[in-house]
């Protein structure tokens, strides 16, 4: 049976990051928007220490612009890995025809 994503249930988890309460809703278990939050609110204080004059909307963008930063940097060594080990496998495969 196929079940839409409006049909399968949704989790809600209250997680406070920068000192603010929020409420995500989603299909992750708790423990895992737990430690998102976690990882967000860590990344965030990080940020302030070295940079104390920027705003919270301004600490937002630029935590969001690392975040994806690391993200882009992280997709592209699985992309590379990923070649790789493709690789190795033909030439495997190559060397016992």
């Amino acid at each position: 049976m196929d079940v839409s994503q409006s049909e399968q249930p949704k989790n809600k988890t209250t997680v406070e990051i920068y000192n603010r309460s929020y409420t995500v809703i989603g299909e992750e278990d708790s423990r895992h928007v737990r430690m998102v939050a976690s990882l967000v609110d860590q990344t965030m204080r990080d940020i302030n220490e070295a940079n104390p004059s920027l705003d919270t909307a301004k600490l937002a963008v630029l935590t969001a612009v690392n975040t994806m930063n690391d993200y882009l940097k992280l997709k592209e060594e699985y992309e590379d890995l990923m070649k790789d080990i493709e690789k190795l496998e033909k030439e495997d495969k190559n060397n016992h025809d």
